[in-house]
Parts: structure tokens; sequence; C-alpha cells
């Protein structure tokens, strides 16, 4: 490892140094993404068990993203960012994260259930809601407000310490392995949850000690990113023309190449990531499907981009054609669904395609956001 101590920039890191930060920053993104699916595969013995409707559940889940969404908090984020660097912004938002994962886990205990620290206030107010049902709603909110801009964080990361046909695929191994905190979040939650789903809070404790790891990952980056970019360093200070304005949104938003990458970025993701959250009641209602094996399953969507991402992460680092890899993606992406919508051809079929697409996307797409 390099022992640098003054005036490098982001072309003089060594290899072993950046792939070593993008370990680090990958655990916090592959933690993150492990929270937000822990409850994937256990939806339906959380139903069972506190009386939640589909529609409280959908209600629970959106929660994570009415911070970004009506509050603007990922752009506020992205501001917040500008103004306060990598270091701050980021500790900030993975401790948001790991707070709502706790606020989660314990929503979700016994002992708050049967009246704990909480309960009482929890059930003080908008009585339509059970009080863990409320509870669970606070924790997922915190995360969600914590856990998009601690993306933003680590891809303005990833442009830091890589460049030029080296991006590519550090940003598609940085999704890989975000991935598999996916995986590992569909099939384990029910391992972790016992016979029949007997102890299912468990899994979400899990969760909460997994994001308590990616913040100590993200506080060890912390300490590489000070010895490796000096204050005095010249590189460590914004530009002139780097430095947030208000008049850069506007301009941002004349720029027709990133309008439309945001429009397949929505269109895209709010036709995984939510599919994603009833995949497993899916296959168990409409196939037959245990609900360990549609946990499972649902794996496969991501366990294809934990292989084929990195792969087409280096193509697109050697061929470029990005407009054409997303499209194809897209493509992908809407076949699948069809197949597994309007048939019945066995559900691998349309996850393995699913999963291809979400390897083909994402790595096009962020590379050319960057």
């Amino acid at each position: 490892m390099s022992t640098v101590d003054t005036g490098i920039n982001k072309h003089e890191y060594s290899t072993l140094l950046k792939w070593f930060v993008l370990i680090l920053v990958s655990i916090v993104i592959g933690t993150n993404y492990y929270v937000y699916d822990a409850m994937s595969s256990i939806k339906a013995w959380m139903q069972h068990d506190l009386g939640f409707s589909n529609q409280d559940y959908g209600f629970l889940i959106s929660f994570y993203s009415f911070p970004n969404t009506f509050l603007l908090m990922s752009i506020v984020g992205g501001i917040i960012l500008d103004k306060w660097g990598i270091r701050k912004t980021g500790f900030l938002f993975v401790l948001l994260c790991v707070l709502g994962s706790l606020i989660t886990a314990y929503g979700s205990s016994g002992y708050f259930r049967s009246g704990g620290l909480g309960y009482g206030f929890m059930s003080s107010f908008l009585n339509q809601f059970s009080p863990e049902l409320k509870t669970l709603m606070i924790g997922r909110l915190l995360f969600g407000l914590g856990a998009e801009t601690s993306i933003v964080v680590i891809n303005k990361i990833m442009v830091k310490w890589f460049k030029g046909k080296e991006l590519a695929l550090a940003f598609a191994v940085n999704i890989a392995i975000a991935r598999i905190g996916t995986l590992l979040a569909l099939t384990l939650s029910p391992v972790l949850s016992g016979e029949n789903g007997a102890n299912w809070g468990n899994a979400l404790w899990i969760a909460a000690i997994l994001m308590s790891i990616g913040l100590l990952a993200f506080i060890i980056y912390m300490m590489y990113d000070l010895k490796y970019t000096p204050k005095n360093d010249a590189s460590a200070k914004l530009a002139a023309d780097e430095v947030f304005k208000v008049s850069d949104i506007v301009n941002l938003l004349k720029n027709k190449s990133f309008l439309y990458v945001c429009a397949l970025c929505v269109t895209f993701y709010s036709a995984v990531f939510p599919f994603q959250n009833y995949c497993p009641d899916l296959l168990h209602n409409k196939y037959g499907v245990d609900i360990d094996m549609s946990g499972m399953l649902s794996g496969l969507i991501v366990t294809g981009t934990i292989f084929f991402t990195p792969l087409f992460g280096f193509i697109v680092d050697r061929v470029g054609k990005r407009a054409s890899i997303m499209f194809i993606g897209a493509a992908l992406l809407t076949v699948s669904h069809l197949i597994l919508g309007l048939t019945s051809i066995t559900p691998y079929v349309s996850l393995i395609l699913l999963g291809v697409a979400f390897s083909l996307v994402p790595a096009a797409m962020w590379p050319s956001v960057a």
C-alpha cells in the first residue's frame, strides 16, 4: 500500500489502496441493501403476527421513499455533500441508517410489543395504525433518510478514487457487492426467523447489526481518506467552478442527457425495487412456492447481478455503447415482467431475465451520471 503523505491526487492512488477503499464502501452499501430487503421474505409472518394488511405493509415499505420524494432529501443531501464533503456527510447519513434499522428492529421486539419503552406514546396518536406499525414506519423513514444520500456519497467516493476506463468496473463491482446484500437478506431472513417464522424479529435485529458494521467500515474509510487527502492538498479543495451554486440546478435540468438518464432511472428502478418487496409473496400465492423457497427464488433476481454487473462494467469501460446497453436492459426487464405476470411459465425464466437486466442497466447508467 502506498505511504505517500502529501500532494497525491486520484491519479496517484495505488491500485491496492483504491481497491481496499472500494471494498470498504461496498460493505457500507451492501449492508444498506441488506436492511432494505430484510423484510421482503418474511412479509407473510410479519403480517400474521402483527395483523398487517397488504396495504399496511405497502405503506410501511413506502416510508423509505417519503423523505426523498416529498422532502427532496436526496437533492438536499447532495447539496450538503457539496458543502460538507464526503466524510462528514457520509458519517451523518450512514448513522441515520443505523438508527433507522435499530428502531425498526425494536418496534418488532417482544419487549416493545408487551408495553416496553415508548409503547404508550406510540399508542396515543393515529389510532388507525398499531403502535408496532407506527414504530416500524419511523424506523423505515429514518433509514430511507440516510440510505439514499449515503449512496450518493459512495458514488462521489467512486469518482474521487477511480478514473477513466476503470470507473465503470469500479461502479459495477460496488453494485455487485450491494446485490450480495440483497441476496443474503432474501435468503437468510427466513432462516433467521426460525421454524414457521416464530422468531422473525431476529432477522431485523441481524439487519441492524450488519448496518452497524457498515458504519464501522465507513469510519475506517474516513481514516484512510483523511490520511491520503491532507488538508493542505490542493486536490482536496473544490475548484471555483465546483462550488455549489443554485444556478447549477437550473443548468443541470437543461442537460437533456442527464434528464433521459433520470427518466430511465425512475422507471427502471420503479419496476424492480417495489417488485422485489412483493416477489416472495407473488411466488407463494401464484406458484405455490413455500415461504422459505420463495425468498431463495427471489434471490435469483440479484444472483445474476453479482456475476454479470462487473462483467458488463468491464465491457462498458472497453467498448462504450452505454445508451444501447441501457436500452437492451430496459427491454429485457419489460419482457420478464410480462412473462411473470401474464403466463404460467416457470418463474425461473423471468427472474433470470430480470437479473440480467438488473446488471446491464446499472453497469452503463451510473458511469453515465458520473
